[in-house]
């Protein structure tokens, strides 16, 4: 296994490709990521596309310069066509839910439609929820709903998830990440609870595409110094040999730069 410190850009450390649909699922910074990854990935003669399949508050001005919101899908895909490119970043959403305050996601085939279309350089989708928890165990009966035109997969988890109690409170459904992992209710989550959340065929990565990459992203690096115990996560990962992974990301999606290092095969 290497480990690359030269590489500064989500782009070079994802090995992003033009047309991507990238889902995100697990927890620990989906959200900022999203907003880093389409900073990144924005163009003038291009639009990236952020949106969700399942829920997400309403972003700042300063993480998307324009939220459309529509139930019709007719709609959404016409104004794209014949606006998005003059945006560089667009967020789409069905509709603003009033109880929560959230804006509720899109189709999976929706998501297809507009990476189809040409204005469209990448769309990028918040695939579940985690509540703000730097770790989850995902609800197999719903998700998470990674749309199977997804070619790139990332499962994130913060660090800051490593050492902390099994609960709800640092866990989300800490109850099924619990029957995962085999740690109890109140025990220490582990590297090895972590990687067998990322790996397991119930956990994070539940559901992805059997042709997509998928790369997991260590985030909050910047809440740890010691690089080592990051590297250990992601040298079990890799040591599992996992068909569809070939690296694991460090980083920190809320800071410059935000790669600290890529651990390959």
């Amino acid at each position: 296994m290497t480990s690359d410190h030269t590489i500064n850009t989500f782009r070079e450390a994802f090995g992003i490709r033009p047309k991507e649909v990238i889902s995100l699922v697990g927890a620990g910074g989906k959200t900022t990521l999203m907003f880093a990854l389409s900073r990144e990935l924005a163009t003038h003669k291009k639009v990236v596309i952020t949106t969700t399949t399942a829920k997400i508050f309403p972003p700042s001005s300063s993480e998307t310069p324009f939220v459309l919101v529509s139930r019709d899908e007719e709609e959404i895909v016409d104004y794209i066509v014949k606006n998005a490119s003059r945006k560089g970043h667009v967020t789409v959403a069905s509709e603003l839910l009033p109880d929560s305050g959230k804006l509720q996601g899109i189709s999976p085939l929706l998501v297809s439609r507009l990476i189809a279309l040409n204005p469209v350089s990448h769309v990028i989708v918040e695939a579940d929820g985690a509540s703000k928890r730097p770790l989850k165990a995902p609800n197999p009966e719903y998700e998470p709903v990674i749309p199977p035109c997804t070619s790139l997969v990332i499962p994130i988890v913060g660090i800051d998830a490593l050492g902390c109690r099994l609960s709800e409170e640092n866990v989300f459904r800490s109850e099924i990440a619990s029957k995962l992992t085999g740690i109890p209710l109140g025990g220490t989550v582990s590297a090895e609870a972590i990687v067998n959340l990322m790996l397991h065929p119930f956990g994070i990565t539940r559901g992805s595409p059997a042709e997509a990459r998928i790369i997991p992203f260590i985030n909050k690096m910047d809440l740890n110094v010691d690089l080592s115990i990051a590297r250990v996560i992601g040298s079990k990962i890799l040591a599992a040999k996992h068909t569809q992974i070939d690296r694991v990301v460090l980083g920190q999606a809320q800071f410059h730069p935000p790669v600290v290092e890529v651990i390959s095969n």
